[in-house]
């Protein structure tokens, strides 16, 4: 009696692999950037004990001696005002969270769809296929939406304002008479870095993604 083998069923060795939505290296590169940057401008920021000490007030005795102050204020607690205006923009933000939600919405698909999308992997709604520059347009349509057309805008211009009217109102009756402005203007310098260079690093880390698509 021969005993006959069983069918060998065919098996496929090729793998479909899916992409990521978004191109992994650059957009770990973006975040390590911006890391970086914000690590290095919070480690040249100013001890809050000497921004609020209480016996360097005094009122200015003039507009052009307040703006002096402003100015000298400025430069040395720079990193302090800019973590104080940013701490307000956090507050306005999370104490409305609709405003909140479009503006990570308006970050995210930035982010995904276009910014660290893969240059060969086409975007693709409800089966229909998207070209770059339709996905720029209405991504740019979105943008505008979001900030003139709904609460996010107006939300963060108050917050800025606020924030901008409270530095200035420190900086001029701060007395800047203590300061070690001469000694300390290289490190207030360098620090004009802080937010082109976290720009700068991100436009550097975005613009393979970005290449591939022009």
């Amino acid at each position: 009696m021969s005993s006959s083998a069983p069918p060998v069923l065919p098996i496929s060795t090729a793998q479909s692999e899916s992409q990521p939505p978004v191109a992994t290296p650059a957009f770990r590169a973006f975040i390590s950037h911006i890391n970086d940057s914000l690590r290095n401008g919070f480690s040249q920021r100013r001890p809050w004990a000497e921004l609020a000490d209480r016996s360097a007030f005094s009122k200015p005795e003039s507009f052009s001696e307040a703006a002096l102050r402003v100015r000298k204020n400025y430069s040395y607690f720079r990193v302090n005002y800019l973590s104080v205006i940013g701490l307000i923009l956090a507050f306005s933000l999370l104490s409305h969270p609709f405003s909140l939600l479009l503006l990570l919405g308006l970050l995210c698909s930035w982010i995904f769809l276009y910014l660290f999308r893969p240059a060969d992997q086409p975007l693709v709604i409800f089966g229909r296929t998207f070209s770059d520059r339709e996905t720029l347009g209405i991504l740019i349509i979105f943008s505008v939406f979001v900030v003139f057309l709904t609460t996010v805008g107006s939300l963060l211009i108050s917050a800025l304002m606020v924030g901008v009217g409270l530095v200035c109102a420190h900086g001029a009756f701060r007395v800047p008479e203590d300061l070690f402005l001469d000694e300390q203007e290289p490190a207030a310098t360098g620090f004009l870095s802080f937010l082109g260079g976290a720009a700068s690093n991100a436009a550097a880390a975005a613009a393979p993604a970005v290449a591939a698509r022009v």
